[in-house]
Formats: structure tokens, sequence, C-alpha cells
């Protein structure tokens, strides 16, 4: 019993000093690491490099699971591993993690580096504020922006007021570069926000192709005639008889190219299953965008599996919120009747993908009529889209690239725009969203439009399918 009793005080003081030693490693360790990892930064400027973060990011969360193929899994209740991505607000201190480079506009070559550096960097501004987390019910929002800053600034104003924006990852993609654009963007501070730029613009290529190449072939000569001039495309009309056009063939160029460089570029996006929801710079949406976007996921995965799309908008002149505002409809996608608004996950984004060929050879300047061609042509099934019967996407631009408008009044078809919203308020964040009707319309392939007739474009367009960053020579 003696000799008993001595031993328990010795193995108390051996436990007492393994304790010690290895809290004083555990606290060693988070020293080394404080000390030793820094995000990377551009300029001196704090920033969030998720190049440098992947591997990181992996080792230092304890929740985070390797799959077989390598993918960050989260395993849930039930078993089931699901791709998911996490940041933690504050991982960070950093107070400032925009990017701040003045950049002389009318430099292009100090543009294009930019432009590279940006892509590649791949920083998300205010993640020290907000974290970051995506998995399959998260919605990403991604903007295509062209140079109208006053209807930017009138969408951003629409998403600052959507609920759960600040769990949202916004991803502007811009196809100018320009100081008051990019200003707008970094004074974001309602949610993280991450800028890609699409590296093959008519900014960066004023006379010479993708942008418009003296040598080129006017629209309207004849092919007799360009041949017999030698015009450089002479022998690349579109099927009306007409030579290419920069400023249009550039939006089908720039909306193919992010979608290729989202869910294949993006670290933050690789295996990511959620929706992602394609917007435009003279948009304008309700607060209950997200809310309603999930619940019509829920939808469509338990009634609707062949609806591979999700319109959020719809151009009904007349909007009834009272009486549909908490249902859909269930359509063939039709491009000019589904297009604003869409959401989809990465499935569709694959089928795409394996339709890149056709999709870059259709005669048809505009991304959505050339989807639909897909969709009757070499999809494995026509598309079918739940469309919200009461819109949440409306349409502000009266000027572009398809309205020549005299009178662009932004802030007042914004005012008109807030209006009806608010005098709906109460019909707004339904609780349910229901099936609400079929359309009989049927799908057709549709007659394209021409101005893709040029063999660069379509080389140019095929090169992101394998390349979403190829830099051209």
């Amino acid at each position: 019993m003696y000799m008993r009793a001595m031993r328990i005080p010795r193995l108390r003081r051996l436990l007492r000093w393994l304790f010690m030693i290895v809290l004083c490693l555990f606290v060693l360790l988070n020293l080394h690491i404080l000390v030793n990892f820094q995000p990377g930064s551009t300029d001196n400027q704090q920033g969030l490099n998720f190049n440098d973060f992947e591997n990181h990011i992996k080792r230092e969360q304890p929740h985070v699971q390797r799959g077989d193929s390598g993918k960050r899994m989260l395993q849930n209740s039930e078993g089931n591993n699901r791709s998911q991505f996490i940041i933690e607000p504050n991982f960070f201190n950093g107070s400032d993690d925009r990017l701040t480079n003045s950049v002389d506009s009318e430099n292009l070559t100090q543009i294009q580096i930019e432009i590279e550096k940006v892509n590649s960097a791949q920083r998300i501004q205010n993640i020290h504020r907000y974290g970051l987390k995506l998995n399959h019910e998260s919605v990403v929002i991604v903007v295509q922006v062209h140079d109208r800053f006053e209807y930017l600034k009138i969408l951003l104003d629409s998403l600052k007021e959507t609920k759960k924006i600040e769990e949202t990852l916004l991803i502007i993609s811009h196809d100018v570069y320009s100081e008051p654009l990019n200003k707008l963007v970094k004074d974001i501070e309602f949610c993280p926000v991450l800028q890609i730029f699409f590296p093959h613009t008519l900014q960066l290529h004023p006379k010479s192709f993708p942008g418009e190449d003296p040598k080129d072939c006017p629209r309207n000569m004849k092919r007799e005639e360009a041949v017999k001039v030698k015009c450089q495309n002479a022998a690349y009309p579109d099927k009306y008889g007409h030579y290419r056009e920069a400023k249009y063939c550039q939006t089908k160029h720039h909306w193919f190219w992010k979608l290729n460089h989202i869910f294949e570029r993006v670290n933050v996006m690789k295996n990511y299953e959620g929706l992602v929801l394609l917007l435009e710079e003279d948009y304008y949406v309700t607060p209950d965008i997200l809310s309603v976007l999930q619940m019509m996921q829920n939808l469509r995965n338990k009634e609707c599996k062949e609806c591979k799309i999700l319109a959020a908008g719809n151009y009904d002149k007349t909007q009834n919120f009272g009486a549909n505002a908490g249902k859909v409809e269930v359509a063939n996608w039709i491009s000019s009747r589904h297009n604003m608004g869409m959401a989809f996950n990465i499935d569709l984004f694959k089928e795409i993908k394996r339709c890149g060929k056709e999709f870059c050879n259709f005669d048809d300047y505009n991304w959505d009529w050339t989807l639909q061609h897909l969709s009757t042509k070499c999809f494995s099934s026509p598309m079918k889209v739940l469309k919200m019967k009461a819109t949440r996407v409306f349409h502000m631009g009266e000027c572009g690239v398809h309205h020549k408008g005299k009178n662009c009044k932004p802030e007042e078809k914004k005012k008109t725009t807030q209006n009806l919203i608010d005098a709906n308020k109460q019909h707004l964040f339904p609780n349910t969203v229901t099936i609400g009707g079929y359309s009989g319309l049927k799908l057709r392939d549709p007659k394209p439009n021409g101005g893709w007739g040029d063999l660069r474009d379509r080389q140019l367009c095929s090169s992101f399918i394998t390349n979403s960053s190829l830099e051209l020579h």
C-alpha cells in the first residue's frame, strides 16, 4: 500500500510535466505559423492571395478533410461528402485587402500587366470582415461589366440591400479597365468581392484583332470586292455576307471566357457545387433574390430535376407580386424570355463546355441565342427552366450595345423600379416557392443572327475551353 501511495504523486508530476511540454510545443508551433505565414501582397498592400493560401487552409483548419481526389470535403451529419470551402472572419487582421495600384489608363502595356496580375492574384476584398463559406447551398453572384459606371453603381446599390449578401461571393468581371470603375468596386464593403478582367478586349487591341484592325474588311463590303482588295478576313464573312464587328463580338467572348475562368481558374470555386447567378451591369435586384433562389433550388431538386436553369427575372410588363410572389413557371428555356437573372450550377457549365466547339462555331454573336442552339442540338436533353412569375431582377439599361435611346436617365428608372419594389414589400420573402404553371411554348433551334463568321473569333473562343487565361500572340 505504501509503495502504491508513493507512485501516485510521481505519476501526477510526470503527467503535469508532459502537459507543460505539449503546451509549450503548441505555443511554439503557433508562433512559427504567425511569423512565417504571410498572405501574398502587391506593392506592400495587404491582401489574400489564394495561390499562396491554398495549402495553408487545408492544413490549418481541422474540420476540412481531404477526399481521395484531393478535394476539400466536409462530412455532414448523414455521412455524405460535399465540397465546402471555409475561411473564418478575421482570419487575417489586415484592415484593407483591396488592390490599390494606380495605372495610366492610356498605357495599354501597363493595363495588360495589371490585368494579368489581378487575375493571377485572385484577391478577395472584405475577407477579413465576413470570411467566406462556399458550399452546395451558396449563391455566387457574377456581374459582367462593360463601361457604364452609373448603371453599375445602381446595381450595387440594390445588392447592398439584399438579405444575406454578406454571405455571398460577388465576382465582378470587366472588359474595360477603368479607374472610376475600379474605385467603385474597391469601395464595396457589404460582401466579399473578387475582380477579374477579360484579357482579350477591344481596349487592349484598338488596332488589331480582337479589336478593329485597319486591314479587316468593312462590315458591308461584298465578298467579291473583299477578295479583290485582299482585306485580311475576306474569306470569312458570316452567313449573310457581313464581316465581323468587334464591339458585338466581344460580349460573347467575354461571357464564355468568364464561365471557364470562374469554374476552372478561380481557386475558391474549385469543386463548388452551389448556384452561380449571372447578372449584368444594368440590372437591379430585389432584397429577397438570394432567399428566393435558394428556395427555387430546393424546389428544383424535389420536383423539376430536368430544370437546368433558374430564372430569377422576367420581362413581363405587368408584375403581380400579390398573386405570384412565391410562384414559378416551368418552361422550355428560350433565350429571349429566360436570359435575365440566370442561375445554374457546375453541371450545366460542364454541359456547355462539352459543347464548346459548337458554341464557338455557331454563327451568332449573341451568347444567349447560341446557348439556345446548344440546348436543341447538342445537350443531352433540351433545357427546362424554373422562372419566377414575379420578377426579382429588373433590366434598367436603355442605352448600350443594343439600345440607342437618347434619353438615358438611369436614376429615373431606378426611382420607378424602387417604388414598385417598395409598393410590394409585403409580398417579398415568401415562405415557400411552388410551381404555379407550365408554359406550352416549344423550344426550337433559333435562326442564327450572324456576326460570327470570322475564323479568328471561333479560334479565340475555342481557346477558352482549354485555357481560359490564354494570351494572344
